[in-house]
């Protein structure tokens, strides 16, 4: 995986080192992973966009192989917030200081708050299978408590789901090592049974019911909004469509130029359908800069 990349160890201060991938020439895209991935979900996406772009693929505080700080009583130290300030970190010490940036599922609200948060930093932004987390709780009914009851599960506290993780994490998520890759799934599972990483990604959900969910206010109450050039990619196969009609509109409630692509794939795009994916970032990422809505 990842022919002509360098993997390297990133330390962003804090205590937290993060495992990042590099490899292309051109500009810098960073690419950031959901759950319960790590940064090689995108060994299929980021040597195409090598072929013109600087790639950087990193894990995510708490996942994978990157540091696992302590999370704080407010769930802080994985917000949203915290994991956009690696980010910056991380491209600074790679001598990036504009760069356009790409997440999918938990990171692209890592990418979203990246672009709402260093505006001067971010030149282009891509959401995969996402609308910000402020919008889905507020727009949460008994049909995304069905559907995305994990959020919930994972995030409360009561009777941490780590216990009911750890027991069985290959019962629990159930990957389809075919479609991942043999070699990306054995990185997986790694992480997976590390329960410090099931801590860690349970913190993630933590913060996203409290403090990501608290920042998205804020930003909407006083009026904040993305300015850069956003594209919203789903999967028609996902439930993101079902739940919320054109994904399109409810991020031009949160951006001013957004432009949208669904793709006849499951959830995990970077895996499932690579070359469309890879096709369709390659596209943005090149064109010219602009506020026209499609």
């Amino acid at each position: 995986m990842f022919d002509g990349f360098e993997l390297r160890r990133v330390d962003v201060g804090g205590g937290v080192t993060l495992r990042v991938r590099t490899g292309g020439s051109g500009p810098p895209v960073l690419l950031l992973h959901g759950h319960p991935r790590t940064h090689v979900t995108w060994h299929r996406v980021a040597p195409l966009l090598a072929v013109g772009f600087t790639v950087v693929c990193l894990d995510l505080r708490g996942y994978g192989q990157s540091s696992k700080p302590p999370a704080g009583e407010d769930h802080a130290g994985y917000s949203k917030r915290a994991m956009a300030w690696d980010c910056v970190a991380v491209m600074a010490q790679l001598g990036h200081r504009n760069f356009a940036v790409a997440g999918h599922d938990r990171g692209a609200y890592v990418a979203q708050r990246l672009a709402a948060d260093h505006p001067e930093m971010v030149s282009r932004l891509a959401v995969m299978d996402a609308v910000p987390i402020g919008e889905a709780l507020a727009r949460s009914d008994a049909r995304f408590a069905a559907r995305w009851w994990h959020w919930f599960f994972l995030g409360q506290t009561a009777k941490p789901a780590e216990r009911v993780i750890n027991a069985d994490p290959d019962a629990w998520y159930q990957v389809d090592a075919a479609t991942m890759g043999e070699e990306a799934y054995a990185d997986l599972r790694s992480a997976l049974h590390d329960p410090a990483t099931v801590h860690a990604m349970c913190e993630d959900y933590r913060a996203g019911l409290t403090v990501d969910r608290a920042a998205d206010e804020a930003d909407r109450r006083a009026g904040r909004r993305i300015s850069c050039p956003t594209l919203v990619v789903w999967s028609t196969r996902d439930d993101l469509g079902d739940l919320y009609g054109d994904p399109v509109e409810v991020w031009q409630g949160w951006a001013d130029a957004v432009r949208g692509v669904a793709l006849d794939s499951g959830h995990h795009l970077a895996e499932e359908v690579p070359d469309q994916l890879a096709a369709v970032l390659r596209e943005f990422l090149a064109g010219p800069a602009g506020t026209h809505v499609i």
